[in-house]
């Protein structure tokens, strides 16, 4: 099975290319904006896609599944990766699937954890602005702490009522991170990799799925309400 994956809830544009017959070798291309610079992804996504599929020699239409993260995030980023992924679904006729954003940003951490046997757990972090974080816990291959979007400082405590050890991930991660610090966690050094969300975790999560999902059923997962609301129409007045 060929999946394209990709994700937009962060500032970066992350795409990857997965074959199941040679998952290893999956490979993946990212944009990340400049200091100052708005988010790429609107211009960069299917951009990025059609180059990783010509450097591998196929098409979007031999493409068996898509793949994309729902979030939480950015709102501008998230609507635009869903919007994509089911254009690109209705006109290839590809599966599509969706995946929690944080899930696929603590996989690669996850999954060396439980192939060294350690025991922690992964805490993936997204800095959702407003001065809260999107976050999710796993440990041991199960969700020990669902997606909320909370406060540094409740994080924390969050985090600190869980016990056990914790390696925390993700923007989110480097901005609290004295918080997280705090409550026990270990944070990789600010240039890690680990901090960005892989777009073949992405893939990899949506080859778990047992099938596609119906496209109207693929909506992005806000996890709160966006910062911009769109104004009510003025009222008519009363005659």
């Amino acid at each position: 099975m060929i999946v394209l994956g990709f994700d937009t809830a962060t500032p970066a544009t992350a795409v990857a290319l997965l074959d199941d017959t040679h998952p290893a070798a999956a490979a993946e291309l990212r944009h990340e904006p400049a200091a100052g610079e708005r988010p790429g992804h609107a211009s960069q996504l299917l951009a990025l896609a059609a180059q990783l599929l010509a450097t591998t020699g196929l098409r979007f239409t031999d493409v068996d599944r898509l793949a994309v993260g729902l979030g939480p995030g950015t709102f501008t980023g998230l609507r635009i990766g869903v919007a994509t992924a089911r254009a690109l679904a209705q006109s290839t006729s590809a599966e599509l699937v969706g995946v929690s954003t944080l899930h696929a940003l603590a996989l690669p951490a996850e999954s060396a954890a439980e192939r060294a046997g350690a025991d922690f757990g992964v805490l993936a972090v997204i800095d959702a602005r407003r001065g809260e974080a999107f976050a999710a816990g796993w440990r041991g291959g199960r969700a020990v702490l669902e997606q909320v979007a909370l406060a540094p400082a409740k994080l924390a405590r969050r985090v600190a009522e869980e016990g056990g050890s914790w390696l925390a991930v993700g923007d989110g991660a480097l901005r609290f991170r004295d918080d997280l610090e705090r409550a026990g966690c270990t944070i990789p050094t600010d240039g890690s990799e680990q901090h960005a969300v892989s777009a073949r975790a992405v893939c990899r999560l949506a080859l778990e799925a047992p099938q596609g999902t119906a496209r109207d059923l693929v909506v992005p997962d806000y996890l709160r309400p966006p910062d911009a609301v769109l104004a009510s129409p003025p009222k008519k007045p009363s005659s």
